[in-house]
């Protein structure tokens, strides 16, 4: 037993006074479909439906006298703050980017009561963390990092912790979800070389691959936020000291439109509510593969916290990118009928999601935006035959970023 395994043991232990451990849960339909044993570590079912409880509690433990906490966070490390600020009795301000999902800051605000400050800063995490930073310079509070903080480390390898127990052994193979770095770094340390690992990333937040290649964490120029719970521009010092040596062929990225697919299978056919970045680890399992194949496979589904007015979004994304719904211009002649010989190429499994008249003056066209949603990518290669074959002029903007962000 390491010197490491026993702190965070130790912080496990603690955890038993407020929370219970999380289940590892096998999952019937991951395991059949990949030919290995897929568990689940449930952390979306801690009481503020994320790890980040994890971290926080253990590092204000060994700080009790600490008056005022300061944090910076996206979302769910700032629910777990919240959280033990409340149990600890003292007081946190807790700096949140303008566009964190109105869940996470209601969440907040309930976990922690009269005992937390939510501020609005800034439309990214970094924004807030420098602000929050700056307020402890001011204020003499403690800043309490996501990631970037040794205890936060600790607390969160407790994970690997209460893994061990319920397994009663190392995985064979662990799929972590990786934003700042602070849960893969406690896992790693944890379970050391006793296990194989997947550490996955969304594409528009990919810091701790970005690192690797650079060999030293480096801030990226652009940050996608619909993962946001993993939507980190740089990885921590502290967590990339720990993860330097895990090399790129263990590094995966994953396009926050794929993760939306796995969003709505788990959650219609497992009932299993996952954010984005809750839901990295079993997405990366398509990318796995026959690898995983007669293994014992724990991914980490790192948060629940999601809100459910961004769910029509993630089902249009999810679409998209399974090929099952695209978007076009049509030039549609003005004369009787040409409106019919349209909707006649249409399958019996093509629905009009949406018809609009781009420009209703021009004399002899008009150009039609059309959004198609049909059962099978290949229905698409069918209809646009029957267009090209009948003369019609059209431009498929599915995946044009620009006209997308326009005209959808």
């Amino acid at each position: 037993m390491t010197e490491f395994q026993d702190i965070a043991r130790a912080a496990e232990t603690a955890m038993r006074e407020v929370f219970p451990a999380t289940p590892l849960l096998r999952n019937d339909h991951l395991s059949e479909r990949f030919g290995a044993e897929v568990l689940l570590k449930r952390e979306d079912l801690s009481p503020v439906r994320s790890y980040k409880l994890r971290g926080a509690l253990n590092a204000m433990r060994k700080r009790p006298e600490v008056e005022l906490y300061v944090a910076a966070s996206a979302g769910n490390h700032a629910q777990g703050v919240a959280y033990m600020c409340r149990h600890f009795g003292v007081r946190g301000v807790i700096f949140m980017p303008v566009t964190t999902p109105q869940q996470k800051i209601q969440k907040t605000r309930m976990f922690g009561g009269a005992q937390v400050e939510i501020r609005l800063i800034g439309d990214y995490f970094d924004d807030c963390l420098h602000a929050a930073q700056a307020f402890c310079r001011d204020t003499g509070g403690h800043f309490l990092s996501p990631f970037d903080d040794d205890d936060v480390i600790e607390g969160q390898a407790s994970v690997a912790a209460e893994i061990e127990v319920q397994l009663g052994r190392a995985p064979d193979h662990m799929v972590i979800p990786v934003g700042g770095g602070g849960l893969a770094a406690g896992i790693l340390s944890y379970f050391g070389t006793d296990t194989q690992y997947t550490f996955v990333e969304p594409s528009g937040g990919a810091c701790l691959r970005a690192a690797l290649q650079a060999g030293r964490p480096v801030v990226l120029p652009t940050v996608d936020t619909f993962a946001d719970g993993a939507a980190v521009a740089k990885i921590g010092e502290r967590s990339f000291a720990r993860l330097k040596g895990v090399g790129l062929a263990n590094s995966l990225t994953i396009a926050e439109d794929r993760l939306c697919t796995t969003m709505l299978e788990m959650l219609n056919v497992e009932g299993i509510v996952l954010e984005p970045a809750g839901a990295l680890s079993v997405d990366a399992l398509k990318d796995l593969g026959q690898g995983i194949s007669g293994r014992t496979v724990v991914c980490v589904t790192s948060g629940g916290n999601f809100d459910f007015e961004r769910l029509p979004e993630v089902k249009e994304r999810a679409q998209r990118y399974s090929g099952i719904k695209k978007y076009f211009i049509l030039r549609l002649p003005q004369r009787p009928g040409a409106l019919k010989d349209f909707l006649n190429m249409l399958g019996p499994e093509d629905d009009i999601a949406r018809f609009e008249y781009l420009k209703k003056s021009a004399r002899n066209f008009g150009s039609v935006l059309i959004g198609i949603e049909t059962n099978a990518p290949e229905s698409f290669d069918r209809l646009f035959g029957q267009l090209d074959a009948n003369g019609f002029n059209y431009k498929d903007i599915t995946d044009d970023e620009i006209l997308s962000q326009f005209l959808i």
